[in-house]
């Protein structure tokens, strides 16, 4: 059974206690900071791009290369309808039958908008000739932490020929933008060995996860041998190594534990 341990973030230092939690692996939901607890399983495992340290693959550059033309916009926490209806093609496609494919305007309202804390929608659409707003075809959630940016959710438009690789295109983006504002780490929430549709978190490097010990980075030998197992899983299933946060950011469900913070 899933185990999640959970407090609210409110008041006038949510900021600065959400930056604190997300050091030791909590992920925030609205107004709600999480992270697993199950007994007897620690399969989730919190990761971090190392911003500063990157370098990108082959692949990667390509990608950079690729979608380089993307007009990039922060903005703040407000939902649109132009971002729902992207959401619902999104998951329609990538996630037919999955539990936000039943989220309305509403839902998706709350999702951006309640937030105590310094968050972002970072929208990513076409160029277009004469100036005019483009097509958006990404955008995702951001929280600002004190040492990195935190990935809550991404989303794109799934069927985009000239557009491969979008999902990978937003955490590359989150990374040069984390280390321009000299931001330490990319937080790109939990990661679980063998679970195909989180593979794609592997491949970028430095990376580090969260043991008992504190935060720890893969060695190049071992994060070549989970590479290559992702790659091994991915043609099994058939699938791209291409995807967002798809780490229950969206909502807490399961068995709870409530602690004070």
């Amino acid at each position: 059974m899933e185990r999640k341990v959970f407090t609210e973030l409110k008041g006038p230092h949510a900021d600065e206690l959400n930056d604190a939690l997300g050091r030791i692996g909590f992920r925030r939901s609205q107004t709600v900071a999480y992270r697993p607890s199950c007994a007897d399983c620690q399969a989730c495992v919190s990761v971090r791009v190392v911003a500063g340290e990157f370098r990108a693959s082959s692949s990667q550059k390509r990608n950079l290369k690729r979608n380089s033309d993307l007009v990039a916009t922060v903005c703040r926490p407000w939902s649109t309808a132009e971002q729902f209806d992207l959401l619902q093609d999104y998951l329609g496609q990538r996630h037919p039958g999955g539990g936000m494919t039943s989220m309305d305007e509403v839902d998706f309202a709350d999702m951006v908008e309640h937030t105590p804390v310094d968050s972002w929608v970072i929208e990513y659409r076409e160029p277009t000739q004469d100036g005019s707003t483009g097509r958006l075809v990404a955008a995702c959630l951001t929280d600002r932490q004190g040492d990195g940016l935190s990935m809550i959710y991404s989303f794109y438009q799934p069927e985009c020929p000239d557009r491969e690789g979008l999902g990978n295109y937003i955490i590359l983006d989150h990374i040069r933008r984390a280390a321009e504002e000299g931001l330490p780490y990319v937080y790109l929430g939990y990661w679980v060995e063998g679970s195909v549709r989180m593979q794609y978190k592997i491949r970028y490097r430095p990376l580090e996860r969260l043991t008992r010990d504190g935060w720890e980075r893969y060695s190049e030998v071992h994060q070549d041998h989970l590479i290559a197992g992702a790659a091994a899983l991915r043609r099994d299933a058939a699938l791209p190594l291409d995807g967002s946060t798809k780490d229950g950011a969206h909502g807490v469900q399961g068995q709870y534990r409530v602690v004070d913070v």
